[in-house]
């Protein structure tokens, strides 16, 4: 198929990339006209594990870079959005970026399209973004909005699109779900996997890939609800921790013993600072304020959030009480990434280096 992703961030360059992977033929759409000039030569704005591989192999064939919307949606059959919904006032989602756009595509529809949220957007997107194109002229039989979340984990990215847990498709007519559906095709039939791809599949893929059909409404609240239970699972055990601290107890212990369970399981019980990176913090206040706006107070939300930052300070407390003060003191961190790189030659060597510089810092 013909594929439109607009946005060549994490979200939009790794799916475009997996994307033409599955042999669809996609064009990245930007305004940031250097990044498209370094994303043609082959150099990633980020590091992502087989990312430039992808790139690098279908640009100028399966892959095109372009700054002009309009041409790109009159030529592709589906439109993907996956532009920055960055925190808003009172933790809620950002969403101009991607009204800007929904804007610009609803003056180039000609024909038939499906517009797919791809980016991390609150329940009723959909309907704004179906609202907004009407409102711009789009004749309204000429699209369908279908919302189809990722899930994707920094450092594993392109592997988690081509190996997925699941696959969510949420639309309100079957015709929608079906193409978006199709795209996912040589994932769902096992056709992707039986011609050897050069990305090794994780250790957990069992060779299917899960396909769940669902509303706009219920497939726009899974992504936000999956970040907030796992954020959850984290601020547990940091929370667990203090008690085991205060008794006596070996918080890895607890956690073996409570993640054999199967309802509960191991991952995601790792005691430590607390959860980061670009979306829990992000996505949690996002779901928050839906909850409020729709007139629940949604409290274990408050409370996971509470207890995280509340491990940081207790982090500090910890150094302190080590190191009496601070003052004059130098200090060693090993692991300043938000996630470890591959074993690498190169990050083998960058590791001795970053170790030598801590141990001397330390002396």
């Amino acid at each position: 198929m013909k594929l439109a992703v607009v946005g060549t961030g994490y979200v939009g360059l790794v799916a475009a990339a997996g994307f033409c992977e599955l042999g669809h033929q996609v064009i990245c759409v930007d305004n940031d006209v250097p990044k498209l000039q370094k994303l043609r030569a082959g150099v990633m704005p980020f590091y992502e594990e087989h990312l430039k591989t992808l790139v690098r192999r279908h640009s100028g064939k399966r892959l095109k870079f372009s700054t002009d919307l309009g041409p790109a949606v009159r030529d592709s059959d589906v439109i993907f959005i996956a532009v920055g919904t960055p925190e808003g006032e009172n933790g809620e989602a950002d969403l101009s970026y991607v009204e800007a756009v929904s804007r610009e595509i609803a003056g180039a529809i000609k024909s038939y399209k499906i517009i797919v949220e791809k980016s991390t957007v609150p329940v009723y997107t959909s309907r704004w973004i179906r609202r907004s194109m009407l409102l711009n002229g789009a004749p309204a039989e000429l699209f369908e909005v279908v919302s189809n979340p990722e899930f994707l984990r920094e450092g594993s990215a392109m592997v988690d699109f081509l190996y997925p847990d699941r696959i969510v498709i949420g639309g309100d007519t079957p015709r929608s779900i079906a193409v978006v559906r199709s795209i996912y095709q040589p994932l769902e039939d096992g056709s992707y996997y039986a011609d050897l791809s050069d990305i090794p599949p994780p250790p957990s893929f069992t060779g299917k890939v899960q396909i769940i059909e669902t509303s706009t409404a219920s497939a726009e609240l899974i992504k936000h609800a999956s970040n907030a239970f796992l954020a959850m699972k984290i601020s547990f055990i940091n929370a667990v921790a203090t008690v085991c601290e205060a008794v006596g107890a070996d918080v890895a212990e607890v956690a073996t013993g409570g993640g054999a369970d199967s309802r509960i399981g191991p991952r995601f019980l790792r005691p430590g600072i607390g959860y980061g990176g670009s979306c829990f913090p992000k996505d949690l206040k996002a779901f928050r304020a839906v909850a409020r706006e729709v007139g629940y107070e949604f409290r274990l939300l408050d409370e996971i959030a509470t207890i995280n930052e509340e491990q940081k300070a207790r982090f500090l407390r910890k150094v302190r009480g080590a190191l009496w003060t601070l003052k004059g003191k130098k200090l060693g961190v090993l692991g300043i990434s938000f996630k470890g790189a591959p074993t690498t030659f190169a990050n083998r060597q960058r590791f001795r280096s970053s170790r030598h510089s801590c141990r001397k810092a330390v002396a």
